[in-house]
């Protein structure tokens, strides 16, 4: 089966805009196709963001089902336009967020969220509590700002910070932090438990959606 890939970051590069996809195959075997939305060379970062997202993200799902996809894959930690989407076309949809953060929450240890907006998005509030810790890396507003080596080594500061403040395990609320792939950097300099958001996700396709996800 194929699984469309929903980037919310518009991009030309070809590498950047495949990685997801990339990182799920090599892990799961899973065969995607990626496609971003149109004007959102920032992606999504804001409410203004994620409302102008909301439209083209329902779009590009309505178009993966046209051409056949099996499922969705909503690969944005905020989860934006998920209930919307999940109305709209009648294919499985598994988003970043939900996907983290209920990983993070079965765990049952301490666990601090780390991404790029000013507070943790909402599904990880909604199953890790009002008052998770949270910490945002310095000088980081965009996703794209991870792209750069001074924003690559800011994430992994925040995320030694949330480690001696007390957690045991650091969710990902940024899919970006992903695609610079933080987790093993995290579980090798660090030592603590990485929730990465696209990783958790190609779980939860699997075992949701059984061996048809399988090339």
């Amino acid at each position: 089966m194929t699984l469309g890939i929903i980037r919310v970051l518009t991009t030309q590069d070809t590498l950047l805009l495949e990685e997801h996809g990339r990182l799920l195959a090599e892990e799961y075997g899973l065969q995607t196709v990626s496609r971003c939305i149109p004007d959102q060379p920032h992606g999504i970062f804001d409410a203004s963001s994620e409302a102008q997202a909301l439209p083209k993200i329902i779009a590009l799902g309505q178009a993966y089902e046209r051409e056949g996809c099996q499922a969705i894959f909503l690969s944005c930690a905020a989860d934006p336009g998920l209930d919307e989407l999940r109305r709209a076309i009648s294919l499985p949809v598994i988003s970043a967020g939900s996907a983290c953060a209920r990983l993070a929450a079965n765990l049952k240890l301490p666990v601090a969220v780390i991404g790029i907006g000013d507070q943790a998005p909402a599904p990880f509030r909604r199953l890790l509590g009002e008052d998770v810790l949270y910490a945002r890396p310095e000088g980081v507003t965009q996703t794209t700002h991870l792209l750069t080596p001074e924003g690559r080594a800011s994430a992994l500061a925040c995320a030694k910070t949330l480690y001696e403040q007390g957690a045991v395990v650091i969710a990902f609320s940024c899919t970006g932090l992903s695609t610079i792939g933080l987790a093993e950097q995290i579980r090798k300099t660090i030592g603590c438990v990485a929730i990465d958001a696209v990783s958790t996700s190609g779980m939860f396709i699997v075992e949701w959606l059984g061996k048809r996800t399988v090339a």
